[in-house]
């Protein structure tokens, strides 16, 4: 019976994100294409007998909080679980990016701990936990790419050409709330099809939420120029302040300017913990 594990929980990209309108509780509609990428965090975690949680980071420090430990938390509560753990999280995903890092750490945590404490929970029962913790945690219990729709909570997998990418984040994020809550963000566009996005699986659609996080971050529009100065056709992913680019051929990873930070990136067919749960 393993006491520790270490694991990878990787970022996901929306290769497109439209709004299709708004629910009467405020929460928004959408259409995206979620895509996996090897851009991740890495959880270390060691079995406690005494029931606690404790997590130390490695690198950027994190709100004590943080999504890992909520996640380590509501594990132990629906289960009754004595068992505790210590994370150590190695922050590697940007923050308030758009990547959906914190929400991968917490997916890659309910993965871990139900091997690590011997849980026995299916994706299915693990999933239910994930829906109390944020919108993107089941996408990465989903554990492959996905055609997402609802409020992020209809999931279906999708086929992505396999693919490169630059991503470039600058130092300053969003804060998703800002962008919903802006009068001037669209909330009507028509609603796709999958056969419609697999014409064009790279260049298709648009993220909606665009042209609001430029308005409010200059940042973002400079780093989509500096896409644009290479030839690549930029585009902002999720909520955050994250842009990226595909690259129709190989490419080393070009200087940037001291503001982003840049990395060459893959796509990926599966989530590397795809078969820790049943």
């Amino acid at each position: 019976m393993h006491s520790l594990y270490d694991v990878p929980a990787p970022a996901k990209l929306n290769l497109f994100l439209h709004i299709i309108g708004r629910r009467p509780d405020g929460y928004h509609l959408l259409q995206s294409a979620f895509m996996l990428i090897d851009w991740c965090d890495l959880l270390h975690f060691e079995r406690r007998q005494d029931g606690v949680i404790s997590r130390s980071d490695s690198g950027l420090s994190l709100p004590p909080d943080d999504l890992c430990v909520r996640a380590a938390r509501a594990l132990q509560v629906a289960t009754g679980c004595k068992l505790g753990v210590h994370i150590t999280l190695d922050k590697q995903i940007p923050v308030q990016a758009g990547m959906g890092g914190g929400s991968s750490d917490a997916a890659s945590t309910l993965m871990a701990l139900n091997r690590l404490w011997q849980l026995g929970l299916s994706r299915q029962q693990l999933t239910q936990i994930a829906l109390t913790l944020g919108a993107d945690v089941p996408f990465f219990l989903f554990g492959q790419n996905a055609w997402v729709e609802g409020i992020g909570e209809l999931i279906h997998p999708l086929q992505v050409p396999a693919g490169r990418l630059l991503v470039a984040k600058p130092e300053i994020g969003i804060q998703t709330g800002a962008l919903f809550a802006s009068p001037a963000l669209e909330r009507n566009t028509i609603p796709v099809t999958i056969s419609g996005f697999a014409a064009d699986p790279y260049g298709f659609g648009r993220n909606d939420l665009q042209p609001v996080a430029q308005s409010l971050c200059p940042a973002v529009t400079q780093a989509l120029m500096w896409l644009s100065s290479l030839g690549l056709q930029g585009r902002m992913t999720g909520s955050g302040s994250a842009v990226f680019a595909w690259l129709p051929h190989p490419m080393q990873v070009p200087v940037a300017p001291e503001s982003l930070t840049v990395r060459l990136c893959c796509s990926l067919e599966a989530h590397p913990l795809r078969g820790w749960a049943s």
